[in-house]
């Protein structure tokens, strides 16, 4: 592919999706990052493109932007642009289900232990988790709220923000924007004073 030009968005089919199922969609992760979000897991649609986040009507990349972390809106088609930028996407459980409560506690606890050790090893200045539930699980962390977290979680800053599924009603996008926002500004100061 061309430099600087990202692969044209393409709609799987219905068996696409369907064969998805225990797909792996691989990781967007680099040296240096600043933020690196860690998503559930997978869905269909998501698995059958091999792009995260990739569901049309999930919010993710809206409240990327809407945030402030990309110029524009981004499709899950350039997600690789997110690393120029020093950001990077890993899943907690990296298979791909239909949903996510397809996953069992035991599932997110084993999976939470290997992203820790995906964060020791590329040592983003934060880890965002997109989705409180399941940080609770995997931290054992029961009354987690969304923001930045006491403990730190693979040597990294931990931050939860809430899952961005167009099925998430208790967070509309303005509110999700803010939040985005929000760790945007800290983590970016906490880059710099690390980097110092």
């Amino acid at each position: 592919m061309p430099e600087g030009k990202s692969p044209t968005p393409w709609k799987p089919t219905r068996a696409e999706i369907l064969a998805a199922h225990d797909k792996l969609v691989p990781d967007l992760v680099a040296e240096n990052l600043i933020v690196l979000f860690a998503g559930i897991n997978p869905g269909l649609y998501t698995a059958a493109i091999g792009r995260h986040f990739g569901r049309p009507g999930n919010r993710f990349w809206p409240a990327l932007h809407d945030g402030g972390f990309t110029p524009r809106l981004f499709s899950p088609f350039e997600e690789s642009l997110l690393l120029d930028l020093h950001f990077g996407i890993t899943n907690i459980v990296e298979r791909a289900t239909a949903r996510a409560d397809e996953l069992t506690d035991d599932e997110l606890r084993t999976g939470g232990r290997r992203l820790e050790a995906k964060v020791e090893r590329w040592r983003p200045t934060v880890v965002a988790f997109v989705g409180i539930g399941p940080y609770r699980v995997v931290s054992g962390i029961k009354d987690a709220r969304v923001g930045l977290q006491k403990a730190p979680f693979g040597g990294s800053h931990a931050w939860v923000l809430p899952n961005p599924s167009g099925l998430n009603a208790h967070y509309q996008p303005a509110a999700l924007a803010q939040l985005f926002g929000d760790l945007r500004l800290w983590a970016i100061s906490q880059h710099r004073r690390r980097r110092n």
